[in-house]
């Protein structure tokens, strides 16, 4: 059975002290010039020295040589406080933690009353008097403010703002602090050369660091240490397996893989780390602390061995390779975000979690390794059949004649690539840099470099119409009707079932441009067709306050392409069979009046190339369309009630036009069965609600149920 370390090597002396200069000076100090006080309060953290320089005090102050800073070491009163005495009658050490209360306080306080029995002061040292009770001090308070000649008090404490005011004012406060890794690795080093111990490398700045500045502690864990170890050599596979560290090798193969920006070696090395029952957090702390290492190696290369005291050459070489291959930067960042993790682990319910999302996002912030970045694909070939291609081509040259017009994430550089004087015109997106998203399956939401189609459309719609009813449900009521049919540059084409659609659509026009422009990124024109009639072209609605200019048509639109008359128009590129135009020689609707012009009459063309019959001059346009039916006339009827009563927004656009909604309003709105329709003729003036009747709207042939 031998002594524990820390009570075979207790200092005997100030001198033996280590870390503690700013207390032993001033105590040697005021002991040579004979200025020693009555009452002393020693502070620190545990295992600092506190309790061992009382004794050292005591030692000075009773020494026959005394008082002196430096103990005979013979005398009695020497023998007795040493390290290997059995202590003095005229120092008296109490546990506050158990000697607390008032009744504690006041044997103290008689005993104080006695001379001592032979040496030449009577020292009391209270250890942990930060227990003692409030009551306790204050039966204290008297005999400590103004006690005998033959008294001396020394208080030590790991918590000196819970003494009390009182007592603290009356004694000399000397705080303790941790001892600097410095001096305590040159302390542990020269105790195990005086023990015969050997360490093998990287042993004892763990000991060090696992002891946290405490002397006790750091000794504590040496002396574990050297009772584990096999023979008089303590291996650093025990060291680190004891102390529950991360291993050198481990250690080296996270970081080498994290600088060489490899996924797989990293993600491999934190599950060894799992597999060995590594604890996470610590691995973090361990993985901090090399960061730490490296960023003194990349700043001070030369001076790198005597700041990083206790590690060999091999390793100091090692962490400069690691070093180089990171970059400062990157070092900086890193350290930044696994402080971070470190944070956020606390308490956390899945540490291994934890540390698998902190090594992604250092992988990601990293960035992948310049030899690996992927090249942007060129972008597909236009088709040169189509409209726009022209355009298309003007477009795509600046990418592939300009290598160098490309960002930083390898994506092709729009205002670096555009050639001079191509400019978009103010208030409009250039086509290549509108926004366009991966849709599919989700609706667009976040730009994306390209030109939106058709597709991306079709699967945004949903979102759009969202928008709508949101802002605008009377424009959303009408909007829903419509399906796209294609898209050429910024001309939509929308298809909808009847020209009354079309005719109620276009003072919401406006409106639906507004949310195609939110969720897409593309102001549009429109052109309609009714799936049973010819295409009309809708012109744009003015610009709203804040919205920009409308934007021209594209140059193949503005140049138009006419077809013979009595010839079907070739459908634009993008749109599907479905929305082809109707043959001019299909029959109108029964009722309806037909919108193709005479045979002399030159046709007009629209932007998408259709063919676009005018409404002759001579015939003044009906207010309502004959093709409209009864129960769309109905269905406006009672939206327009519905509004009035607040149950549609308020729409100024249409509020005033009164458009036929149709049959959406009487499935959509109403919640009404819709049986059939009776077609009527227009009403020759608007009329009032009052003038509405029953026979507008006959239920033996249809109407509402």
């Amino acid at each position: 059975m031998v002594a524990a370390l820390y009570r075979r090597y207790r200092p005997e002396t100030f001198q033996e002290l280590i870390g503690q200069s700013q207390v032993t000076d001033p105590l040697r100090t005021a002991l040579r010039t004979d200025r020693v006080g009555h009452a002393y309060l020693f502070s620190g953290p545990r295992g600092c020295g506190k309790t061992t320089s009382a004794r050292i005090l005591a030692r000075c102050l009773n020494c026959a040589e005394g008082p002196t800073d430096t103990p005979c070491g013979t005398c009695p009163s020497c023998v007795e406080l040493s390290r290997d005495g059995g202590g003095s009658l005229d120092v008296v050490e109490i546990d506050a933690a158990s000697h607390n209360g008032v009744d504690d306080a006041r044997d103290l306080r008689e005993r104080a009353i006695y001379a001592p029995a032979r040496d030449r002061f009577k020292i009391f040292i209270l250890d942990e008097a930060h227990m003692v009770t409030p009551q306790g001090f204050n039966a204290l308070l008297k005999i400590v403010e103004e006690p005998p000649e033959h008294v001396k008090f020394i208080f030590a404490t790991t918590e000196p703002e819970k003494v009390i005011g009182t007592i603290r004012s009356r004694t000399h406060h000397y705080p303790f602090r941790l001892v600097p890794p410095a001096q305590l690795l040159e302390y542990v080093g020269r105790l195990c050369e005086s023990e015969g111990i050997g360490v093998e490398p990287g042993v004892l700045p763990l000991v060090v660091r696992a002891g946290g500045g405490s002397v006790r502690d750091t000794l504590s864990l040496l002396d574990q240490l050297i009772a584990g170890s096999e023979g008089a050599t303590i291996a650093y596979e025990r060291a680190v397996a004891l102390l529950g560290y991360t291993h050198e090798a481990l250690l080296d193969a996270a970081i080498d893989a994290l600088a060489g920006r490899d996924a797989p070696a990293t993600f491999a090395a934190v599950d060894r780390v799992v597999q060995t029952g590594q604890d996470p957090r610590r691995f973090v702390e361990d993985l901090l602390e090399r960061l730490r290492d490296l960023l003194i190696v990349a700043a001070s290369p030369t001076g790198a061995a005597a700041l990083l005291r206790g590690v060999g050459q091999d390793q100091l070489d090692a962490m400069s390779r690691q070093a180089a291959a990171f970059g400062t930067a990157a070092l900086s960042q890193a350290a930044d975000a696994v402080n971070a993790a470190l944070t956020e682990m606390v308490g956390a319910t899945s540490p291994r979690l934890q540390l698998e999302l902190l090594v992604a996002r250092l992988l990601v912030g990293l960035g992948a390794p310049a030899a690996a970045q992927p090249v942007a694909a060129p972008p597909p070939a236009p088709d040169r059949g189509s409209s726009g291609g022209a355009a298309a081509d003007r477009d795509l040259e600046p990418h592939a004649s300009t290598p160098t017009g490309q960002s930083a994430s390898g994506a092709p550089d729009v205002a670096a690539a555009r050639p001079a004087g191509d400019a978009a015109p103010a208030g409009r997106a250039a086509p290549e840099a509108r926004v366009a998203a991966s849709i599919s399956p989700a609706p667009v939401s976040a730009p994306a470099a390209g030109p939106v189609t058709a597709e991306q459309l079709r699967h945004a719609w949903p979102e759009v119409l969202a928008v709508l009813e949101r802002s605008r449900r009377a424009s959303w009521i009408v909007a829903e009707r419509a399906q796209v049919r294609g898209l050429d540059g910024d001309v939509l084409a929308l298809g909808f079932p009847n020209q009354g659609d079309i005719d109620a659509f276009r003072p919401h026009a406006e409106h639906l441009r507004a949310a195609i422009l939110e969720i897409v990124g593309l102001r549009v024109q429109f052109t309609a067709k009714a799936e049973n009639a010819s295409t009309a072209a809708i012109p744009a609605q003015p610009a709203s306050a804040g919205s920009g200019p409308t934007a021209p048509p594209p140059e193949a639109a503005r140049q138009g392409r006419t077809g013979a008359p009595g010839q079907d128009a070739p459908a634009p590129a993008g749109l599907s069979e479905r929305s082809a135009p109707v043959p001019a020689t299909a029959p109108a609707p029964d009722g309806a009046r037909s919108v193709r012009p005479a045979a002399d009459a030159a046709p007009a063309s629209d932007p998408m190339g259709w063919d676009v019959a005018p409404i002759p001059q001579d015939e003044p346009a009906d207010p309502a369309p004959a093709s409209v039916s009864a129960s769309a006339r109905s269905a406006s009827l009672v939206a327009s009630v519905a509004q009035d009563r607040g149950t549609v927004q308020a729409d100024p656009a249409s509020t005033a036009h009164r458009p036929e909604y149709g049959e959406a309003v009487v499935r959509g709105l109403l919640g009404a069965k819709f049986i059939g329709e009776d077609r009527i003729a227009p009403p020759s003036a608007p009329r009032g609600l009052d003038d509405y009747t029953d026979a507008d709207a006959p239920v033996e042939d249809g109407g509402l149920v």
